[in-house]
């Protein structure tokens, strides 16, 4: 798949909540994913495997009441962007947050070699 390929079809993933499947079309058996904080594990994880129980966790930890997804951004010729805006509740809290990140993510090869997340400073 050319970057332009993968970039839509992650978004369009993400629209149609397709996520998950799109991990193992679209991502490289031993891709990063980098958050913009350290969420217990610390800020990187490596490998599909990882990256889904990094879902797994998401899921679990958070009600989804409603995401939205901008782009894709493309920077030829291997990297694009989205951002993404969330409205969930953390089981844990309680607590209901509106929140939005911008994801770049990096191609080689036809599959999405790592990924990176960037939070809005001062939340």
């Amino acid at each position: 798949m050319t970057l332009d390929e993968i970039a839509k079809e992650l978004v369009a993933g993400c629209r149609e909540g397709r996520e998950r499947s799109n991990l193992d079309r679209l991502y490289a058996p031993d891709a990063v994913s980098v958050e913009g904080a350290d969420m217990g594990g610390g800020q990187a994880t490596r490998g599909l495997a990882a990256i889904h129980g990094k879902h797994d966790w998401w899921e679990g930890a958070h009600e989804v009441h409603g995401t939205t997804v901008e782009g894709p951004f493309t920077q030829a010729p291997d990297r694009f962007a989205a951002i993404f805006g969330m409205d969930v509740t953390s089981r844990e809290s309680g607590q209901r947050m509106q929140m939005r990140e911008v994801a770049v993510y990096t191609v080689a090869g036809g599959r999405i070699v790592r990924e990176e997340f960037f939070y809005g400073a001062g939340g």
